[in-house]
């Protein structure tokens, strides 16, 4: 097959593939208000729900990419993972209490970890230089916008409203079981035209001491912390912040939500586009300081179609992810040690961010109000857009551009 065919027909089923993911993840977020009238949960259990998952997303990404760039192998991990989700997934609508959530929401967390490593490692590998910023977007950025945060809350509030919460969760498992199929059969664990490069990449092991001491990976694995700060603390009270505290019916709620699934589809491919042309380290500085802006217009505008409106305008930050995630990692480090670096950075950002975060943030909400967890994710931003400045150039145009300038 044409290099160039096979790396859209790729794009598309990992675009899907990462996208079904959010859609999964998401759905306890929209449906809280729901399950709550079922049985009680507190601000602190729905973190805890949320933060769970995290921690094991996280210890999952870590152990996945590395076994996965000891063995060479990213197909079998990936098919496996797209499974493991959706059954999980489908299993929350089973449970009747905080804690068989819990144990549903850990065990979709480590099937869930593994997918975004091994999407990102094939996606790279098939993409051509020119688009990698742009193709690791949408796989990352846009994917998760569309399907997580745009027919997520539409379809499972308007499912749940039809049917009832259990059985929307149950629903989530019919995409997942016809994308594993679609990926045994048609993705390649080396893309056309691509034994040469991996064979030019081919040498010893990288160690994970050795990546420690590169400079972007730790930086981005900081980033990463205080990014999933901000968008996990928003993507978990701002449904119950918009019911609760605002008032809104469960459809303004879901529209109001979907809103952010717009921006996140715009910016997602933005932004990582963006970055191929003026570079990664200004690209994330600039965005990341309009998307502190975000969390404290859920607390300060009223209406529901203005709030929306600024939303889009500054919901900026899903653009960033791929960037810090999987484009600055992968410029970084040889391809060889791809998938651990992708896995750590993730997985620190799941252990701190995405678990840790939404825990404190759901004990704040209990003594202070659900405005706390706002300004939590207000303050998360404000550290990347720091930590940012001490970031290096990778993108070969910008590179390139700076080269040519001193000379």
């Amino acid at each position: 097959m044409n290099p160039a065919r096979y790396q859209n027909r790729l794009l598309l089923i990992l675009f899907l593939s990462f996208g079904f993911v959010f859609f999964d993840r998401q759905a306890l977020s929209f449906l809280a208000p729901m399950i709550r009238a079922d049985f009680p949960l507190s601000n602190t259990q729905l973190g805890a729900l949320s933060g769970v998952l995290a921690l094991t997303w996280a210890l999952s990404g870590m152990v996945v990419g590395t076994v996965s760039d000891r063995i060479g192998r990213r197909k079998p991990l990936l098919v496996a993972a797209i499974l493991g989700f959706s059954v999980c997934s489908a299993a929350s609508g089973l449970m009747t209490g905080f804690t068989g959530l819990l144990v549903a929401r850990a065990l979709m967390g480590l099937a869930e970890g593994a997918v975004l490593p091994m999407a990102q490692s094939l996606m790279i590998e098939a993409s051509q230089p020119h688009r990698r910023g742009l193709n690791m977007g949408l796989v990352q950025g846009s994917s998760a916008g569309l399907l997580g945060g745009i027919v997520s809350p539409i379809v499972v509030v308007q499912a749940a409203e039809h049917v009832g919460w259990r059985a929307a969760f149950l629903l989530t498992i019919v995409p997942g079981l016809l994308l594993a199929a679609w990926v045994a059969r048609s993705v390649r664990e080396v893309p056309p035209g691509g034994r040469v490069e991996a064979a030019a990449e081919a040498g010893p092991k990288v160690p994970v001491g050795q990546l420690l001491r590169q400079r972007n990976i730790v930086l981005c694995m900081a980033i990463a912390a205080c990014y999933l700060t901000w968008f996990v603390v928003i993507i978990t009270f701002a449904p119950t912040y918009l019911a609760a505290v605002k008032g809104y019916p469960p459809t303004t709620m879901s529209a109001v939500m979907a809103c952010f699934g717009v921006a996140w589809v715009l910016w997602g491919f933005a932004v990582p586009a963006i970055s191929d042309q003026i570079g990664r380290r200004r690209t994330m500085i600039a965005f990341t300081a309009v998307a502190a802006l975000c969390p404290l217009a859920v607390v300060l505008v009223a209406h529901p179609l203005l709030l929306g409106a600024v939303v889009v305008l500054t919901y900026t930050g899903l653009g960033c992810f791929t960037l810090f995630m999987a484009t600055i990692p992968a410029e970084t480090v040889p391809t060889r040690a791809l998938a651990t670096a992708l896995g750590l950075v993730m997985g620190v950002g799941e252990l701190c961010g995405g678990f840790l975060a939404p825990v404190l943030a759901g004990w704040a909400s209990d003594a202070w109000g659900l405005q706390a967890a706002m300004l939590i994710a207000v303050g998360g931003a404000a550290v990347v857009t720091l930590l940012a400045f001490g970031l290096r150039e990778t993108a070969p145009l910008a590179r390139r551009t700076r080269t040519e300038a001193r000379t």
